[in-house]
């Protein structure tokens, strides 16, 4: 394996960044979570919002962690503390761009187990079975099957994580990336063609201004977390293993446009589909979490070759899961190589071991443990609510200013600089990252607290 000066491992080139963080982008949030909201709040002026902040605060935000994670070859917590005293406060920024990804995987991992669970028995014809009213609230109130099926999913991926950057991430990436996306044609195609699935067509790819609202800005904004991974110190790390020579804006724009084709391709896939089979209806959209697990099930089983359908669907969204996984894993296993010098190995074994004791609080948080809560969430719920609605927009907070008030946007444009002739969106750049992106982050912070606790509805 190449290693860099400080003898840290590296992508073999921009395929290999641009795929590993195409698939850390692509994950469970592409493929439920973006259908849903996108039908929530307006459909196709949803998507157009989304792709010009995809544009510019996503492109911004990619930009700024990868190039930081170059340019000091470290992953979050050391890339923040390269500064010194200059950055004063702003570098603990690097500890909560570390600590979430640790919070994130367990509970990741446990819906990854539940992916697992349904690949199998569409694999085993049960179709049927999963369609039926409460077997997903039977399957997961069953702490033993639950925690097998995490565990399983837990292993496939610290074992791709121990085989290292370009023999364990960037392989798998390379594999499953390009088959995630034939996958996602078919089935896009498959839906699209349902009888009355004109009709989802028309409401997801045509805005229309009437279905706008302030809180599908909002909502589109806190997708851009989700969909861009953004804020979880994933880029930083990933940025610390790209070559000099590798263009950021480039490979920028790769991950900004496999993202978003991901995304589409989601909502084709599910929104057609639940509209044929609800006869128009988007309120059967707005289930949430539930649509992959409760909705999609019926839908298939309502089709003719239900099982194939699922077969795929649910082998989608395991890659996509695991290429998550992986990236958030890589991430955190990353921070305990450097800031404790330990080995890629003892480095693993530890974050494997974090990740089954939160993760098992997660899974068993709808059974045996369900009577625990915690401000009236489940552990799954509530390290969800702390992750993505409380750490990661302060985490956008302080790298927006950590980067335009310590680095500095001239710094930044050297290392930008490095593989390509000239900064061409700089000027994007500068007005979002000294003033744009922490106002956006400010207010999904704001608006997320607030819709947790009842304040606003969103």
């Amino acid at each position: 394996m190449e290693k860099e000066k400080n003898n840290r491992s590296s992508f073999s080139g921009k395929i290999g960044f641009v795929l590993s963080a195409a698939g850390a982008s692509v994950g469970l949030g592409n493929i439920w979570r973006f259908p849903y909201l996108a039908a929530k709040y307006g459909g196709g002026i949803f998507l157009l919002i989304y792709i010009l902040l995809a544009l510019t605060f996503g492109y911004t935000m990619i930009v700024a962690e990868s190039a930081l994670g170059r340019m000091t070859r470290k992953s979050p917590v050391g890339a923040f503390k390269a500064f010194g005293k200059k950055a004063g406060w702003l570098s603990f920024g690097g500890w909560i761009n570390a600590i979430i990804p640790v919070l994130i995987v367990p509970y990741y991992s446990v819906i990854g187990g539940w992916v697992i669970k349904y690949f199998v028995e569409y694999l085993k014809g049960n179709g049927a079975k999963l369609a039926e009213d409460g077997y997903f609230s039977n399957f997961i109130s069953n702490g033993l099957s639950t925690e097998i099926c995490f565990i399983v999913f837990c292993m496939f991926t610290l074992i791709i994580i121990y085989a290292g950057v370009r023999n364990g991430v960037e392989r798998v990436s390379k594999f499953m990336m390009p088959i995630l996306v034939v996958l996602s044609v078919i089935i896009a195609i498959y839906s699209v063609t349902r009888p009355g699935a004109l009709a989802g067509v028309k409401y997801f790819l045509v805005p229309n201004p009437k279905n706008f609202s302030w809180m599908t800005v909002v909502t589109a904004m806190g997708q851009m977390f989700y969909s861009l991974s953004i804020a979880m110190g994933i880029l930083v790390t990933f940025g610390s293993y790209m070559k000099k020579d590798t263009s950021i804006e480039d490979s920028t724009r790769n991950v900004e446009v496999f993202d978003t084709a991901i995304a589409i391709m989601a909502g084709l896939m599910i929104i057609p589909a639940v509209f044929a089979f609800s006869g128009g209806d988007p309120d059967t959209l707005q289930a949430g979490p539930s649509l992959m697990f409760i909705t999609i099930p019926k839908v298939f089983d309502s089709m003719g070759f239900g099982t194939f359908a699922g077969i795929l669907f649910f082998l989608l969204v395991l890659f996509a899961a695991v290429t998550s996984s992986i990236a958030l894993t890589e991430s955190s296993v990353s921070t305990v190589e450097d800031e404790l010098k330990w080995s890629r190995k003892k480095s693993t074994v530890i974050v494997g071991f974090i990740m089954i004791i939160l993760g098992t609080l997660s899974c068993l948080g709808y059974g045996p443990l369900s009577f625990v809560k915690i401000i009236g969430m489940q552990f799954l719920d509530f390290f969800d609510f702390l992750t993505n609605s409380v750490m990661m927009p302060i985490a956008a907070l302080m790298t927006s200013l950590f980067v335009s008030k310590v680095v500095g946007v001239d710094r930044m444009e050297e290392e930008i600089r490095h593989g390509e002739s000239k900064f061409r969106r700089k000027k994007i750049f500068v007005v979002m990252i000294k003033y744009l992106c922490p106002i956006f982050a400010i207010i999904i912070l704001v608006s997320s607290v607030a819709n947790a606790f009842g304040w606003i509805s969103m």
